[in-house]
């Protein structure tokens, strides 16, 4: 990790170039070849290890980066990030202009889908349609939560000039558009998929370098291939495969052992065995993305007092999570924001592990005796919370020390997202990965609750029509849902900068999180392996990867 010099001078010049341009090629050589792993007539395999298993192949049917790491490899957005970066770069589109809230997007010829159909502006249409569109007959009824915030609320029309113009009409002025067209949700999928008998969770129909040749849930396993009709330069490897080991210990044995390549989800302890060995290192770049507990307002009465919240956040000491559980790759939070992202509000600090302050608040509160909840983790390791079994034990021990009692519910990730997107949690840890280096990502898509709310009320029903269920905590304070509103609609960044400044502020004070911390993007790297770049955003780029 680098100094606090190093960090203030990284995070002033993010701003200043008014955008999270993260230095992600990983030092020295990085990324894996395999040891025997190989195909025959002189090919070879890339294996990828993580924590879970993807519980679908559909981009449109999942909030989860598990499913995003496998469909990047097969699927492409209109508009792309470049490698280790935050630029928006060209993919399916070549070229594109935004004038006020209408947008053109002119596309790449000559592309081909792995079902051989040919590219065009109705397969674009048709993949937005079958996301937000209720009216449209292949309209997917379960789609993600990403539907709504990425381009629903945003898009009044969709319509194409030939084959290869499309034109976007947008219902206001919303700064962050671009690159909402480059997350992984806003993927085209082909038009003939779409409107046949293909079922898209177990299959991919994309445009992208690697196809789909064996989906092995049993064995959480996943085999991609080079596609040979890709249009741009074809992957240096011939296959890809994702490899599940659900311990930190059992998968960094398997990159030291050369059983694996490229490993992610690693905490210190298995950093320190990357970096013992001599097969592999562990390589890092500043992350995006925050940890953080929710407290679901809607469903616990107590969390819906301020006081109560604020007082959990003073019982928590997040400073010993992050130093001693999440050592080394993490600093602590204090607000929604990324320190990398222009809106940041560098006044802010951690709240203070100080139990006789948050005794103090729950008295005044009426919960001086305490009370009880469950808190929902995930079992599997994850970039912001690579330890989340012993960061809930520390939450459960801080706030025994003030009189509340917590029961820790630990689930399997696909398990907890769907847990806790029906809002079934008391409170839950979690986290996000940006999906477009823009703050509109933290604040709108996380704490906006993007539904009508009561008069009088900062909290909003589960049930409530339109809510947003990435607002784990369904928080819904007048002010902040202005200011992030009035910031959408501003183009001038850093106004735009200033205001995301104050809703960070009233998000600090307001407490609808426990800020736990912001992580580095860490890496577990077999030495054979060269090209391959850390993305912060995005990623992994896995075509990009040579083997020895």
């Amino acid at each position: 990790m680098a100094g606090n010099d190093s960090q203030v001078s990284r995070r002033s010049f993010l701003k200043a170039a008014g955008t999270a341009t993260v230095a992600a090629t990983a030092t020295g050589s990085v990324a894996g070849c395999l040891g025997g792993g190989g195909g025959g007539d002189g090919g070879s395999t890339l294996r990828y290890g993580r924590g879970s298993h993807s519980s679908t192949l559909d981009p449109q049917n999942t909030t989860s980066g598990e499913v995003a790491k496998v469909t990047n490899q097969a699927y492409e957005t209109l508009i792309g990030f470049q490698p280790g970066e935050a630029a928006l770069t060209e993919s399916l589109a070549t070229d594109w202009t935004m004038d006020g809230s209408d947008v053109t997007l002119q596309l790449r010829e000559g592309v081909t889908f792995h079902d051989g159909s040919e590219f065009t502006a109705d397969d674009f249409i048709a993949s937005y349609r079958r996301f937000v569109d209720e009216d449209y007959e292949y309209y997917f009824e379960d789609a993600s939560a990403y539907g709504p915030f990425t381009l629903g609320n945003w898009v009044d029309s969709v319509s194409k000039d030939g084959d290869y113009t499309l034109n976007i009409t947008l219902t206001q002025t919303y700064a962050p558009f671009l690159r909402n067209l480059a997350m992984f949700v806003s993927v085209v999928i082909s038009q003939d998929a779409i409107e046949g008998d293909t079922n898209l969770d177990d299959e991919m129909v994309g445009t992208g370098p690697f196809e789909l040749s064996e989906l092995d849930d049993a064995n959480n396993r996943i085999q991609l291939t080079a596609f040979d009709d890709y249009w741009g330069d074809a992957p240096n490897v011939d296959e890809v495969l994702f490899l599940t080991r659900g311990q930190n210990s059992t998968r960094a044995q398997a990159l030291v052992e050369e059983e694996m390549e490229i490993i992610d989800g690693l905490d210190p302890d298995t950093i320190q065995t990357v970096e013992d060995s001599d097969t592999a290192s562990a390589e890092t770049t500043q992350g995006i993305n925050i940890g953080y507990m929710s407290f679901n307002m809607s469903r616990v009465e107590a969390f819906r007092d301020r006081r109560v919240r604020k007082a959990v956040s003073y019982a928590i000491d997040t400073q010993s999570i992050v130093e001693n559980i999440y050592s080394g790759i993490a600093t602590q939070a204090d607000q929604p924001i990324p320190p990398a992202l222009f809106g940041h509000n560098d006044d802010l600090s951690p709240y203070p592990h100080d139990p006789e302050q948050a005794q103090s608040l729950l008295e005044e509160a009426g919960y001086g005796d305490g009370f009880s909840f469950e808190l929902t983790t995930f079992q599997n390791p994850r970039g912001y919370n690579p330890a989340p079994l012993p960061t809930a034990e520390t939450i459960r021990s801080n706030l025994d020390e003030v009189g509340i009692d917590v029961t820790i519910d630990d689930r399997q990730f696909s398990d907890y997202l769907t847990y806790t997107s029906e809002g079934r949690h008391d409170a839950s840890l979690a986290g996000w990965y940006t999906d477009n280096a823009d703050p509109d990502n933290f604040c709108y898509v996380l704490l906006h609750p993007q539904c009508e709310v009561p008069d009088g009320q900062d909290w909003v029903s589960w049930d409530t029509e339109g809510f947003n269920t990435s607002n784990r905590s369904a928080w819904a304070n007048p002010d902040y849902m202005s200011l992030v509103e009035e910031a959408q609609a501003t183009t001038s960044q850093s106004e735009r900068a200033s205001l995301y400044s104050e809703a960070a502020q009233i998000a600090h004070d307001e407490a609808p999180w426990v800020y736990l911390d912001y992580a580095e993007e860490v890496r577990g790297v077999s030495n054979r392996v060269s090209n391959y770049t850390i993305s912060a955003i995005g990623g992994p780029h896995l075509d990009l990867v040579e083997l020895e």
